[in-house]
């Protein structure tokens, strides 16, 4: 007897939907907005980790001398 049937929450549904209909609309685009900018900021950290590891490697080769291919011996 405690549980709540299929009808129960179509009826809670509707008196929901009558109390916050008019705000639905820009509540969800609001929602929309939030996780588009999330996407983007979560896009933008990974560039970022992209442009350090390049960064640090160009470095790394900056640092390091070149070997000659050929011993200079002969």
């Amino acid at each position: 007897m405690g549980a709540f049937s299929t009808f129960h929450w179509l009826l809670l549904l509707v008196v929901v939907l009558l109390l916050f209909g008019n705000r639905l609309p820009s509540v969800m685009r609001s929602l929309g907005r939030g996780v588009t900018e999330f996407k983007k900021g979560i896009e933008g950290v990974d560039d970022d980790e992209d442009e350090h590891k390049t960064n640090k490697d160009r470095k790394d080769r900056k640092d390091k001398p070149q070997q000659d291919a050929e011993p200079s011996g002969k």
